[in-house]
């Protein structure tokens, strides 16, 4: 009786740690005039989210389109929100606080609230104030930063203080005086720092 001849084939072993890595990635879209602050003088700023965040930023400069991929899905999220952050008006610099753990980064659409385009560049104007006083007094009361560009308003601040500054925000676009405004924000500040105490 004739044996059977078994051809062994060769397994390929992937390395358990290997098998175990997975690349995820976002799509986004940036104002193509934000796309060359968003890579800096000779790539800097590229290279310096990436480092921090440990991901990867493939930049479509003529279309604005953005893919921001990386292995481990909390950097690649703080990656996310520093391309957003940037694409909104931001300084590279500012956007980079969203490192933080305790920061966050907020958008609010000004179409929501205009019926018209010239509603809207009046409502800009409301948050904005005579030379940016209005912006100024709301970063000052709660410790963000607001960036209004195009047809949004974005905060970057820690996560209350943010909530804080986009309740006076919204209330500002939905027609409140500034004086009834700016006397929430002291209250509230009043409120965060009563409360900061307390839990310290």
């Amino acid at each position: 009786m004739k044996k059977e001849k078994i051809k062994k084939t060769e397994e390929t072993v992937i390395p358990e740690e290997a098998a175990d890595i997975r690349e995820f990635s976002y799509q986004l879209k940036i104002p193509r005039e934000r796309v060359a602050v968003l890579i800096g003088k000779k790539g800097e700023i590229k290279k310096q989210v990436e480092a921090a965040t440990k991901t990867k930023l493939n930049i479509d400069s003529k279309e604005g389109d953005v893919e921001v991929a990386g292995e481990d899905a909390l950097q690649l999220y703080t990656a996310k929100e520093i391309v957003r952050a940037i694409g909104r008006g931001f300084n590279p610099d500012i956007a980079m606080i969203l490192l933080k753990g305790d920061y966050g980064f907020d958008i609010i659409s000004i179409n929501d609230y205009a019926k018209t385009p010239n509603d809207a560049e009046r409502l800009k104007g409301r948050v904005i104030g005579q030379e940016g006083k209005s912006r100024r007094t709301i970063e000052e009361l709660t410790e963000c930063n607001i960036s209004v560009y195009g047809k949004t308003i974005s905060i970057i601040g820690q996560f209350e203080n943010m909530t804080l500054a986009r309740r006076a925000i919204e209330l500002l676009l939905a027609g409140s005086s500034h004086a009834h405004v700016f006397r929430l924000l002291e209250h509230g500040r009043k409120e965060l720092k009563r409360r900061t105490l307390e839990s310290a």
